[in-house]
Order: C-alpha cells, then structure tokens, then sequence
C-alpha cells in the first residue's frame, strides 16, 4: 500500500511517499481503507520537531482518519465489511479520565497515523461516522471536533445561554462555534480578516472582533459581555493572547489552553488567576466516548463541519504548506481515495 511517513524535525521537505506493506490482522483488528485525512496544526509541529511527544523512527503522520472497513479480525464483533468509520485520536484511551498510560500512543506521533491507503487498528479504536457526513466532513471529527466538545462541554462544562470566545478561524475554533451555536451559547469570535468574520457569522457567531482593528480586544470583549467577561475562552494562540485571554474571562470562568500557535512566554500573570479565581484548563484532545458523544450531537443538530480546501493524495505536501500559510477557515483534508 501506498503511505506517507514523516521523522520529528525534518520539516515539510521531509514528508516522502513509500511503499509499506499491508500489516496482517489480529483477531480484534480492524482494517480499513482510507477516504480522507483531516490536518491539524499538531501535523505541523511534528514536522517541526516542536511536538511534545514523538518517536525517534519515521512515522505516517495524520490523526484524524475516515475509510470504510475492507476487512475484520475472526473475533471482531463491533463492526462489519462495508461500515464507514472514523479512527479515535488515542487508541487506547476509550473512556474515563486521561493518564499516561492511555494517552501514550497517539496517532502519528510515537505511532503511525492515518495518511495512508489502508490503516490497521483495533476494533475498539474505531467510532461509526454520522450517517449524514461524507467521508471529507467525518475526518474533521477525531482531533479538531473533539478537542472543541472537550473544551466547551466536558471540561468547560458549559449550558445553554452561557458565552465563550473563539480565538481565529481554524479548525477547533471553527468547530467549537457550530457546537456552540447547536447548543445555544453566545459565541464572540476574533479574527484579522473581515471576510472571514463575515463568514462566522453566517455560522452564527453572535459577535466579532477585528483583533488587527481593536488590538485590546479583551477590552471589546468584555464590553460586549456587560463588563463581566465570557464563561470560557478557547486559548489557541499563546504568546501575546494569554494575558487577554485571561483579562476576557470572567471571575471564575476557565481559559482551554488547546494549543499555542505562537509558543508561549512569560505573559502570564497568577494574580490574575487567583483574584479572578479563574481556571486555566489544558485540554488534550479526548477519549473515544467524548468522540461517540461528538457524533451524536453531531447527528441530531445535523451539522456540516467547516471544509476549507481538499488536496489529492498526491500532494500531501502542498496541503501542509497550505495548512502552515494560515490563510484557512475550518480544515484542510487531503482526499486519500474518492
């Protein structure tokens, strides 16, 4: 089968098309044959070697995987040949609180990914997709989607009428505000492009702000919440967002630190923290439950996630490159077989 693999640190220039033969099937593995594969910014750092955790071997890169099963083990009972399904971002952490031990082998990182024709898992790795979602919408689902049901109702915790602030157009946070409209949140979204406000918006974004526009956003942010500030803040940035992000949040409310795009400094402030009594709350994507939560509502909101751009199979480069340009709204996914 054809393959993509990828070492830490030897940047896009690095990511190389081989011939990998087809790994035989344990009794409860899975095999399946991949439609799509959804990037994200992590892709991006393991191509860095800025990641947290990878191995010291090439690996297929890629999370967030959707194919159709092609064949199962002898003792395989939670799928058949022909079922669609979507690949859990940590194999091994199916439910529950996460630990070392569970969260240890995640998908293209210490272990091969998804960007490839054919990936073998075991059976309680696999999640069905929403019968309404093609296989290009359902790889959205694994990092993107959940890391933004983690945040929003999980850890956050949040009920309907309570508010949160998206920081960017990305992939989490574009999908953390169809939640959140689903859910009946108010969502104030940044962003430095009015086209792509606009375009939140017509998702339902209840406010926008042009952070190149208002630079001390957190002040607009604060007054188009009474003063009081939102209930959560998806922290996506890092360096120079942080500080804001925290001033944005209200006293007792929580700041999701899901990534930090622009690495992070010496900006954060424990008084504000502690006088705030405000919670900074890592979140690392989620378990296969969160991912079988995810699709539910999916499904019954009957919502469409955000596709920005698709790339054949043969240029995996390119949409890496297109990925690291940041010029997206939603995700990138690379088309692996139609």
């Amino acid at each position: 089968m054809q393959a993509y693999q990828i070492q830490a640190g030897q940047k896009i220039a690095g990511l190389e098309r081989v011939q990998r033969d087809s790994a035989p099937l344990a009794a409860h593995q899975v095999r399946v044959r991949m439609h799509a594969v959804s990037l994200n910014y992590r892709d991006l750092m393991i191509a860095d070697g800025s990641y947290l955790s990878t191995g010291d071997k090439p690996v297929i890169p890629g999370s967030d995987g959707a194919g159709e099963v092609i064949e199962t083990g002898a003792a395989v009972s939670r799928f058949r040949v022909g079922d669609r399904v979507v690949g859990s971002f940590f194999p091994d952490w199916i439910s529950g609180a996460p630990t070392p031990l569970n969260s240890a082998r995640a998908l293209g990182a210490v272990t091969d990914g998804v960007l490839a024709e054919e990936v073998v898992l075991d059976e309680a790795s696999w999640v069905a997709i929403p019968p309404h979602l093609d296989y290009l919408q359902a790889a959205t689902l694994p990092c993107a989607g959940v890391t933004a049901w983690n945040a929003l109702f999980v850890e956050g915790a949040l009920r309907a009428g309570d508010s949160v602030l998206l920081l960017g157009t990305g992939g989490v946070s574009i999908w953390a505000l169809q939640l959140a409209k689903a859910a009946g949140l108010r969502t104030i979204i940044t962003s430095s492009s009015d086209a792509k406000l606009e375009r939140a918006r017509a998702l339902g974004a209840s406010a926008t702000i042009n952070y190149r526009n208002t630079p001390e956003w957190q002040d607009e942010v604060l007054r188009l919440n009474g003063g009081t500030g939102v209930d959560l803040v998806l922290e996506v940035g890092g360096q120079g967002t942080l500080a804001r992000s925290i001033r944005s949040t209200r006293m007792g409310g929580t700041i999701a630190i899901i990534g930090g795009v622009s690495g992070f400094g010496g900006e954060l402030d424990p008084f504000a923290l502690i006088g705030g009594a405000k919670r900074l709350s890592g979140i690392f994507v989620g378990s296969r439950e969160m991912l079988e939560d995810l699709n539910r509502f999916v499904e019954v909101a009957a919502i469409q996630p955000v596709v920005d751009k698709v790339f054949p199979f043969q240029q995996a480069r390119e949409a890496y490159t297109y990925l690291e340009q940041a010029g997206h709204f939603g995700k990138v996914v690379i088309e692996v077989t139609k």
